[in-house]
């Protein structure tokens, strides 16, 4: 159902007024792909572009630089001996993967670019949220599906991009602020609508954003085959376990998106204990 934007006093109401009609008259500003990540991206996906090309081009940006030689190196991809080249990391590591890792980079630094943000909490929360969301999709990408573990891992960390402009304009309105409360709600309402306008601005492939769009949709049901959404949906609930309005455990086989993986609550609590090291290393890599 889409969200109204009629103006109304309630403070609340006001701010999802000039939010969407911000966004639709284009008044407010979208977090946006640097030029140099447009430039790799498009370079790793033509099969023409060489490793050599790709790595003319990567090592113009040192984030981008040492993302990938992190990676390269990490227990997840590391081969006999340490890398320290970009073009040998990209040969390694193959076109797709460094597509997927520049994203990831991308993605990181917009959640850290506003680390002096009133809402510095709602952020970092955000954003460790993000990262294990994302350590958990390649785990199950692996273990349980064909689908490829780090596009699995990208779909983990964009799926709640839309909270951004969200949290950006709602320094504008210090009468929501005071509550956590009110922060946590706007931020769940909006952010799917948000997340989906962002990743189609980025000309993402549909299924990610699908992911942005649909991934609270708990009553999804795409089909007989796991796709992103499906993992993305799965490992946000456990991303959320804990927390006071989180779904319990014991509600996941009524969740057609859980239902697809085929798992029975003791296996799929077993394969994420067994994964811990794997996952950990995955979060430590979108933090270094």
């Amino acid at each position: 159902m889409a969200i109204s934007a009629n103006k109304k006093q309630d403070p609340e109401d006001r701010f999802i007024a000039m939010l969407l009609a911000g966004i639709r008259n284009k008044r407010i500003t979208l977090p946006t792909l640097p030029e140099i990540a447009i430039k790799v991206r498009n370079a790793a996906a033509s099969p023409r572009t060489t490793s050599a090309q790709l790595a003319k081009l990567i090592t113009l940006d040192p984030a981008l630089s040492t993302r990938l030689l992190q990676t390269a190196n990490s227990p997840l991809y590391r081969g006999g001996s340490k890398i320290a080249n970009i073009q040998i990391a990209i040969a390694r590591l193959g076109h797709p993967l460094v597509r997927n890792i520049i994203a990831s980079v991308v993605v990181t630094q917009l959640f850290q670019a506003r680390t002096l943000s009133p809402l510095k909490g709602h952020l970092k929360s955000t954003w460790e949220h993000t990262i294990k969301t994302a350590a958990i999709c390649h785990v199950l990408a692996s273990k349980f599906t064909r689908l490829v573990p780090e596009q699995a891992m990208l779909a983990g960390l964009i799926h709640d991009i839309g909270k951004l402009p969200i949290l950006s304009q709602l320094e504008q309105f210090p009468e929501l602020l005071a509550s956590s409360n009110t922060i946590d709600r706007l931020l769940q309402l909006l952010h799917p609508q948000i997340g989906k306008v962002i990743l189609e601005a980025w000309q993402f492939p549909s299924d990610m954003v699908t992911v942005a769009a649909e991934h609270e949709n708990l009553q999804r049901h795409s089909g007989p085959a796991v796709d992103y959404t499906d993992l993305v949906l799965v490992a946000n609930l456990q991303g959320h376990l804990g927390e006071p309005e989180a779904v319990s455990f014991a509600e996941w086989p009524t969740i057609p998106a859980y239902a697809k993986l085929a798992l029975d609550p003791e296996q799929y609590l077993a394969a994420l204990s067994e994964a811990q090291q794997e996952m950990l290393e995955i979060q430590r890599l979108l933090t270094a």
